[in-house]
């Protein structure tokens, strides 16, 4: 492993200052379960670790009228055992209680998953589908960008020198609001997903209608997708099999897979299709509760 300095700034301006210093030599520490792998792959030449766990703003779970903040730094067992999160966000547990073991789960957070901007992450298309926004402070102060768009291509965001992830924020979920996100895996657990569908809806108070929905694909393109013509599709649909199957089909349209040692192109087209009918189907239920 290349040797680097270790700092360990206490406030959002020590480490965008250390972070900026050192440019694209340095990376921040949360749970470290992507960075300490790829330090000791020679994946980065790091001059500089920068451990962000003692950061206040970056700790912390905060809700309120607008919705939910969730720090950087908040490892995934304390977003699924935070029983209002449980109740209001069950896309976002779905993504959290799978993210590796229990042992990672106690390190790793969504802040960390999203900035590491893997295809195949677990955590970045349930933010999508709750239409989450990355909170980030750098040299040039604070900007706010649509999870939708943080991701530029494989393991790269839009994360700028100097630039750190302060928070996500999930906006609080409108009456009848369901979320739902799942993956294929060849084993029972721990592995990473051949496939992945995110979906959530708005149903009408009388929970037949659909009146806005949103569809996010993992692994099966350079970036996370949103399937925005099969979301659209369900909009303003009454609920029925054929306007899931067909939303299902046009997310399968959307997917942009490759052939590796997990999969081909047509096997994980077809398994798009298939989780994404359930998870559409998993999200009205929710929303019907």
């Amino acid at each position: 492993m290349h040797p680097f300095a270790y700092l360990a700034p206490t406030t959002v301006k020590e480490a965008v200052e250390v972070l900026n210093k050192y440019g694209d030599k340095a990376r921040p520490l949360a749970g470290g379960t992507d960075l300490l792998v790829k330090a000791r792959a020679n994946v980065w030449d790091l001059d500089a670790v920068v451990d962000v766990k003692n950061i206040p703003e970056l700790n912390k779970i905060n809700f309120d009228s607008e919705g939910l903040t969730i720090g950087a730094s908040v490892a995934c067992c304390h977003i699924y055992e935070n029983e209002q999160i449980c109740d209001e966000y069950e896309g976002i547990v779905d993504a959290a209680s799978i993210i590796g073991g229990i042992q990672i789960q106690s390190r790793a957070g969504l802040g960390g998953n999203l900035c590491n901007g893997a295809p195949s992450a677990d955590g970045i298309c349930p933010l999508i589908v709750n239409n989450a926004i990355a909170i980030i402070e750098g040299p040039n102060g604070k900007r706010e960008v649509s999870v939708d768009d943080f991701c530029t291509g494989p393991s790269k965001t839009i994360l700028e020198n100097g630039e750190l992830l302060v928070s996500i924020f999930l906006p609080k979920p409108k009456e009848n609001f369901g979320s739902a996100y799942t993956r294929f895996i060849p084993r029972n657990e721990m592995d990473i997903a051949v496939a992945a569908v995110a979906a959530s809806v708005k149903l009408s108070p009388d929970k037949n209608i659909i009146e806005d929905a949103k569809i996010a694909l993992a692994s099966v393109g350079p970036t996370p997708i949103v399937a925005e013509d099969a979301a659209k599709s369900l909009i303003g649909g009454t609920i029925s099999d054929e306007l899931i199957n067909n939303a299902a089909s046009l997310a399968k349209n959307a997917a942009t897979p490759i052939t590796d040692m997990r999969g081909t192109i047509e096997q994980r087209k077809d398994l798009v299709e298939v989780l994404t009918r359930r998870m559409i189907t998993k999200s009205i239920e929710r929303a019907r509760g």
